[in-house]
């Protein structure tokens, strides 16, 4: 059920389902945050021409549904857009794990703008799918590279072979 909804809301643009997937990511967040504490949510941003392909940005406004209802529920929690794209990465979709780990090595990069503001901050990375966690690594690698302290990430959903242990 989640892949469905993240396809549908991600490559046919039906904007309608942010609200309940941004609601499954707030409560995602909220696991991985301690209570009271700030923390800055920072989406794995899309390439920019995918963004124009699709019309929209779908993490980044699953994001900002997130960090609204967790904000409503009394978290200190603020949107960062701080990464991206040092290169356009080849589709995941089919890669094996060392491929994916490959195809984005290196590819972030942390907005100047935001460097500053997150140093000694607390980052929490999100992204939709969790596979191989190579791109969250790598976002993560970028981050601290710059002073950002990464608390960890959230995510809407993990494939199967990477949901349980020992799978």
């Amino acid at each position: 059920m989640p892949r469905r909804l993240i396809i549908e809301h991600k490559e046919r643009a039906r904007y309608t389902l942010a609200r309940p997937l941004g609601k499954a990511l707030a409560i995602s967040i909220a696991a991985a945050i301690e209570p009271g504490r700030a923390a800055w949510i920072c989406p794995i941003p899309s390439a920019p021409a995918t963004v124009r392909a699709r019309g929209h940005e779908p993490l980044r406004r699953i994001a900002i549904v997130a960090v609204r209802h967790l904000r409503e529920s009394g978290y200190d929690v603020r949107l960062a857009d701080a990464l991206r794209l040092l290169r356009r990465p080849q589709d995941q979709a089919g890669l094996s794990a060392r491929e994916r780990i490959a195809n984005v090595d290196g590819v972030f990069g942390v907005r100047s703008r935001w460097a500053e503001t997150l140093t000694d901050q607390p980052v929490l990375l999100v992204d939709d799918v969790l596979t191989t966690g190579s791109t969250l690594t790598q976002a993560a690698v970028a981050l601290e590279t710059t002073g950002v302290a990464v608390l960890g990430s959230a995510v809407l959903a993990a494939t199967r072979r990477y949901a349980t242990p020992g799978s």
